[in-house]
């Protein structure tokens, strides 16, 4: 374990430079956050992005050179994922007796963030490639990518798609919530971490505990949703394409 997270460090000064950049960039992202009254324009995934792309350009970073210097968040989203088994653990009894209704949402959920995704992008004119790129776009990244390049999809595309979607999911959840009056913590959470993945998910946990073991849940499940359809993309797409 030692040997392996010491190959996640930073081995020169400029890439210890970008790790803390990257920390210090993300942790004045969130306390932005929190003074504008968690306003959904704020939140700190996009801030951050945001301030870090301009930072690669200004100093004509490549994407490379950034990703290299900062693999030791990448090594630690693994343990993060696991610690959402925490709060998953702590509301499984409420959780088992909703069983029924989290599966049908869980179903019809997936599959409209599938099917929706791939006949928008085919009615903008869409390749083929394009079309199994954006699909998974639900899914959690570590999921999503493999399972779009298996098919012939394009990594650099997919992972674009799951940010934006994790991002533009957080920002319009709760005006949405309000406007149909959706007010279960269990609720909520689930319908986040389902179209929104990970970053719903974080967002949701820093709400409420109920809505992060609902979030934490669905993600888990949508994305095994996601990596069992896909394989069967093509051949569907190949019907009507």
């Amino acid at each position: 374990m030692l040997t392996t997270a010491s190959a996640w460090l930073p081995a020169t000064l400029v890439e210890l430079g970008w790790l803390f950049y990257t920390i210090l960039v993300y942790l004045a992202a969130r306390w932005l956050y929190q003074r504008s009254g968690a306003h959904p324009l704020f939140i700190p995934v996009l801030t951050a992005v945001i301030v870090i792309i301009v930072a690669l350009v200004l100093t004509d970073t490549s994407y490379e050179t950034y990703a290299q210097s900062t693999r030791l968040l990448q090594f630690l989203i693994g343990p993060a994922t696991v610690a959402l088994a925490v709060p998953l653990y702590n509301q499984l009894q409420q959780l088992k007796r909703m069983w029924l209704p989290l599966t049908i949402a869980l179903c019809v959920g997936g599959i409209t963030a599938i099917v929706s995704t791939v006949l928008i992008a085919w009615l903008l004119g869409g390749s083929m490639e394009t079309l199994l790129s954006v699909a998974p776009k639900s899914a959690t990244m570590p999921i999503a990518i493999p399972a779009s390049v298996a098919v012939g999809g394009i990594a650099p595309l997919i992972a674009i798609a799951v940010a934006f979607t994790g991002i533009s999911g957080v920002m319009i959840a709760r005006p949405l919530f309000r406007l149909i009056k959706a007010t279960d913590p269990a609720v909520r959470g689930f319908a986040i971490g389902l179209t929104a993945h990970a970053i719903g998910t974080a967002r949701a946990l820093q709400v409420d505990q109920k809505a992060g073991a609902s979030a934490a849940l669905a993600m888990g499940l949508n994305s095994l949703l996601t990596a069992a359809a896909i394989p069967f993309l093509p051949w569907f797409l190949s019907l009507f394409v």
